[in-house]
């Protein structure tokens, strides 16, 4: 049979026989209204409410100590004291919370219940992720003697896996986790006070250990960051703080864990039990995700559940083929909504027919394709992985003038492998700010990283010139910035893509560690012949059009596809098939907006 509440608080507290008395008196008064009788009656004046000074004139042991703020009635809020008059005559009132408590009933207190949310257990914790767990609790039993337990830092993109780490660890010992978000922490002195004096009451009360959850936004606001770091210098009991990356050191003994994500095998075993039977009706499928996409317990039950959703009968023909292009459409969609706020998602339309390159060109580009494709089984299956991690990224940069069609074929990989693309604008990211690019930078690839989606950073250049020779400090974060992104992309487990028009502005040592460079050349004759001559969708009508003499617009694909669009808005507008004349038309408003005279010899016989 459990002890009675009084004395668990007691025990949790470590009260005293005094403070024990105290506080049983405020909770007759409110128990049992002939206690206010007999205050009055003992204090005159029509005082009916307990105060320290009734409390040390009649019981035994009484000591001073326990007015202090510092001692457990104050401090952890099991009692308040009023403002009336000197301490010994204010009234003394037992904190509804604790009251709750001694009659048995348990709930969160209210000022906690809107801040912060219980966690729940999972069941699907690989065991990398449960070694860490028995590490905390290895940690805690060792310090179990120390005035307070250490902060444990859990460092990684994923916050939910970070929940689950900590969850099995405060049930292994028997107590609960609740979260509350970095965000939604007062930041205003008195405020924070109080949060941390209700916490630590609520952790005893409850048995609960807390998780502060912060992110980068919160942590840019300095108010924020210093309001985390009160809180874990200051706070007794069970705490966690779980971030991207370590914080700055406490004056307090912290263990920081990396929580990785799962590795390929525990992946491929949470697949087959989110699946469940329909995982053997994919044909190997599986693999194939987890060689692309890098994802959590959380996100691979959210993605089966999307396909589970819609079996019918696998052995129906084309329903596993359908089933694997939902999986594989619904492991794209689970990091979207993070990368959306950082870069710009292309829906990549163009195909291999639509790239009009050199053959030298078109080779390299599958070939960078096939890498992707094959990574898995070089890297893992092959063992190139166990050699190190460094120059595992592939990269690739795209250089040459505007409108060569650097854009287009990013769109034909992302296309051809199935995977997201997204449009980086460095000049956008790049910031005046020290640190902040980086940060910038860190964002991106963090979000990016778990759905293998391919990057193109376009503007290049805006990065990754000349590295300067270090005058200030500018100077020494530009190139710091630009180390950091290199490195980055060589362990960047999808395709890194940058574009720019002039090669010759950037580091040839940053030229050495891209994978692939792919010169994108300004189009012959004939290449711009047979770029007009796919220019037109099959559904566009079109009438007397002569490529050979197109050809002689001396612009670039880009260009040509908006003189195409042009003339077709025109021949619309008339009632008309697209014409020579439609296309004089629109050649004469492109080059007027490229400044460049259009001459006779471009033009001539064209109507």
């Amino acid at each position: 049979m459990p002890p009675p509440a009084i004395e668990s608080l007691c025990s949790a507290f470590a009260l005293s026989q005094f403070e024990r008395d105290v506080l049983l008196l405020c909770a007759g008064v409110v128990f049992d209204a002939n206690y206010g009788t007999l205050l009055a009656a003992a204090q005159g004046e029509h005082r009916a409410y307990p105060t320290f000074g009734i409390a040390l004139a009649i019981f035994p042991e009484a000591h001073w100590s326990a007015l202090v703020p510092v001692a457990p009635l104050r401090r952890c809020r099991l009692i308040s004291v009023g403002t009336d008059g000197p301490l010994t005559r204010s009234p003394l009132q037992i904190e509804e919370r604790v009251l709750h408590y001694l009659a048995g009933l348990s709930h969160l207190d209210d000022d906690l219940a809107g801040m912060t949310e219980p966690v729940t257990v999972t069941d699907d914790l690989v065991p990398s992720h449960r070694a860490l767990a028995n590490q905390i609790v290895a940690a805690w039993s060792h310090d179990a003697r120390m005035p307070r337990l250490p902060v444990v830092q859990l460092c990684g993109t994923d916050a939910v896996a970070g929940r689950a780490v900590a969850a099995a660890a405060c049930e292994a010992v028997g107590i609960q986790l609740a979260a509350i978000r970095a965000d939604l922490l007062p930041v205003q002195s008195d405020a924070l006070n109080k949060f941390i004096q209700l916490w630590e009451r609520e952790s005893v009360l409850s048995r609960c250990a807390l998780l502060v959850e912060c992110d980068e936004q919160g942590d840019e606001e300095r108010s924020r960051a210093r309001a985390v770091e009160r809180i874990l210098e200051r706070m007794r009991g069970a705490i966690f703080v779980s971030r991207r990356e370590r914080g700055r050191p406490l004056r307090r003994l912290t263990l920081t864990l990396d929580i990785d994500p799962p590795t390929v095998e525990e992946q491929v075993a949470l697949w087959q039990r989110a699946l469940g039977p329909t995982e053997s009706t994919l044909t190997g499928q599986v693999t194939e995700i987890v060689a692309q996409f890098s994802l959590g317990a959380h996100a691979i039950h959210t993605a089966a559940a999307a396909v589970l959703g819609q079996v019918e009968d696998s052995r129906k023909a084309g329903e596993t083929e359908r089933l694997v292009s939902t999986l594989w459409e619904a492991c794209r969609q689970q990091n979207r909504p993070q990368l959306e706020e950082l870069a710009q998602r292309i829906d990549p339309i163009a195909s291999w027919e639509d790239l009009v390159l050199p053959s030298t060109q078109i080779h390299l580009l599958r070939e960078a394709a096939a890498q992707v494709r094959q990574r898995m089984k070089v890297y893992h299956d092959w063992g190139f992985a166990k050699k190190g991690n460094r120059g595992l990224g592939i990269s690739a940069l795209f250089a040459g003038p505007s409108g060569t069609g650097k854009t287009m074929a990013a769109e034909v990989l992302a296309r051809s492998l199935q995977l997201d693309l997204y449009r980086v604008d460095l000049s956008a990211v790049v910031s005046k700010y020290i640190g902040e690019t980086e940060k910038n930078l860190r964002r991106i690839f963090d979000s990016a990283d778990e759905g293998g989606a391919i990057l193109l950073f376009d503007e290049a250049d805006a990065l990754f010139g000349k590295r300067s020779e270090v005058k200030d400090a500018h100077d020494r974060y530009a190139n710091v910035e630009v180390s950091y992104l290199l490195q980055r992309m060589e362990a960047y487990r999808g395709l890194a893509i940058l574009t720019t028009n002039l090669e010759h502005a950037l580091d040839t040592a940053f030229l050495r560690r891209i994978r692939f460079v792919v010169q994108f050349p300004f189009p012959s004759a004939p290449q711009r012949a047979e770029i007009w001559r796919r220019i037109f969708p099959d559904k566009t009508p079109t009438e007397a059009l002569d490529v050979e003499k197109l050809a002689r617009l001396n612009v670039t694909g880009g260009h040509i596809r908006t003189i195409a669009l042009t003339a077709a808005f025109l021949a619309a507008d008339a009632g008309e098939p697209v014409g020579m004349t439609h296309l004089l038309q629109a050649a004469r408003s492109e080059y007027a907006k490229l400044k460049k005279p259009l001459t006779e010899t471009e033009v001539a016989d064209w109507i």
